[in-house]
């Protein structure tokens, strides 16, 4: 199975662990995952304002990428990517006159058509390869691993373009039980972590680990899983600064659900890229004898 790929800007800086176990468990499952040639920024932040088709150009421009391939199909891994690309994907398939103002504007490049889908990787892994298949690769079940699936804003939200239920999301629970590992839901599993405001507002971002942190613990879990490495980075390397307003505060490994992949389908360290974690997971890893 051949896809197109957009990686998005954060997969290749400070979240390459998530790349680089993603693209290991789609060979492993048969998924040719074909990187877009050169795509640039998805603009980061669909804008909600009914005028404002300037902000859509950097979404369809990249999908004019995907459109020049010859691929109808497009996946994204990280949820930021994914609600950026599939919403201005949306609004130009509905609005004619604003797609027909996106293409006057870049004259320089041939005309999106409106003919792509946006994909995030854990629909292709639900509806194209399925769970069932997905729990044959594993080669180390993850048995006593208990693992509370974070789903943020943007990978459920808005109704119509998340990839779940917006209230009860379950696609990655399910991925995980495939997996091995021991579920546990969490009703933070939906809260925002605290987004951009981790740039010019620490502590907000802070109280908003340690809440879904705590309650993460509260419950028994041992990791938390997620797929935004925005989300990573406030849930991960800020349990330093939660660490400072709440002494008490207990840290806990943040990782991708295709680095749990990786581990389950028995892929070498190499391709589950510890090094970039604050909180190392390797010790519960090793712990539950699967390191």
């Amino acid at each position: 199975m051949k896809i197109a790929y957009y990686p998005g800007c954060t997969v290749k800086t400070t979240a390459k662990n998530f790349e680089i176990s993603t693209l290991a468990v789609a060979r492993e499952l048969g998924i040719e995952m074909i990187e877009i040639p050169n795509w640039t920024c998805c603009g980061t932040v669909f804008s909600l304002s009914t005028d404002d088709v300037m902000h859509h150009i950097a979404p369809i421009r990249n999908l004019i990428r995907v459109q020049e391939m010859g691929y109808d199909r497009v996946v994204t891994i990280c949820s930021m990517c994914f609600n950026t690309l599939k919403r201005a994907n949306v609004l130009v398939k509905e609005d004619r006159e604003k797609l027909n103002t996106i293409n006057l504007f870049m004259n320089e490049e041939e005309d999106y058509r409106a003919e792509v889908t946006v994909y995030h990787l854990l629909e292709i892994l639900k509806n194209d390869i399925g769970f069932d298949e997905v729990a044959k690769h594993v080669k180390k079940p993850l048995k006593g691993l208990k693992v509370v699936p974070y789903y943020g804003c943007l990978l459920v939200r808005p109704k119509g373009i998340g990839i779940d239920d917006v209230e009860n999301p379950l696609i990655m629970h399910d991925l995980l039980k495939a997996l091995g590992a021991d579920v546990i839901d969490d009703p933070f599993k939906i809260e925002c972590c605290g987004a951009y405001h981790t740039v010019d507002n620490k502590n907000l971002v802070a109280e908003r680990t340690y809440k879904i942190i705590s309650s993460t613990k509260s419950r028994g879990g041992d990791v938390l899983v997620l797929s935004c490495p925005l989300c990573d980075y406030n849930l991960d390397f800020r349990q330093k600064e939660t660490l400072a307003l709440h002494p008490e505060f207990q840290q806990m490994p943040v990782m991708y659900f295709t680095q749990l992949m990786a581990l389950a389908f028995g892929l070498g360290e190499e391709y589950l890229g510890f090094e970039y974690h604050y909180v190392d997971p390797r010790p519960i890893l090793k712990e539950k004898n699967l390191l």
